[in-house]
């Protein structure tokens, strides 16, 4: 009897110590861009689509929008260095919410520091550090970095538009200066 005590007693401490590592782990981005004060990287799993003023996103399980660069390719980010410290990339590590079903499909790429960063519809997926509560879509239709970015919308469409994401294009001239 001692001995299933003890092994229940073990088992939750492994537990809590578990849990405990996996939230410390995610509040880092994994680009290694040393930004840890982005609230959006800081609870990347849990994705979900939440009402915006500007529509409906995705959004990470503190409700952070998730965003993609208009330059990036299916297999390739384009936000590398300091980049990524305002736009961190979303670790591959992070899956949707428990019940919540998507049209688009998840997907994972390698970036250039070695990391797994998330992808769906074939964009990779980035929060913002200008957004700093919930809800917010700060970096929707953003030029900086050399492209736009977007709001990453259940449908793969830029946020309050009919395109797909696939006819995007980018001026790169103008806006923030990152």
């Amino acid at each position: 009897m001692r001995n299933r005590w003890l092994a229940v007693a073990g088992l939750a401490a492994a537990t809590v110590a578990l849990a405990a590592c996996g939230s410390s782990a995610a509040s880092t981005p994994s680009s290694g861009s040393g930004s840890s004060s982005a609230p959006a990287a800081a609870s990347a799993s849990g994705i979900k689509t939440a009402s915006t003023s500007r529509g409906t996103v995705l959004v990470n399980s503190a409700g952070h929008t998730l965003y993609w660069f208009a330059i990036d390719t299916p297999a390739m980010s384009n936000c590398n260095g300091q980049c990524a410290s305002y736009w961190p990339p979303v670790p591959a590590s992070a899956k949707a919410a428990a019940g919540v079903s998507l049209p688009g499909a998840f997907g994972a790429i390698a970036r250039k520091d070695g990391s797994k960063q998330l992808t769906y519809h074939g964009h990779p997926l980035y929060a913002y550090t200008g957004d700093t509560a919930a809800g917010q879509v700060n970096g929707n239709g953003i030029s900086a970095s050399g492209g736009l970015w977007w709001a990453m919308t259940p449908s793969g469409a830029k946020l309050g538009s009919a395109a797909s994401p696939a006819s995007s294009t980018s001026s790169g001239s103008g806006g923030v200066g990152y």
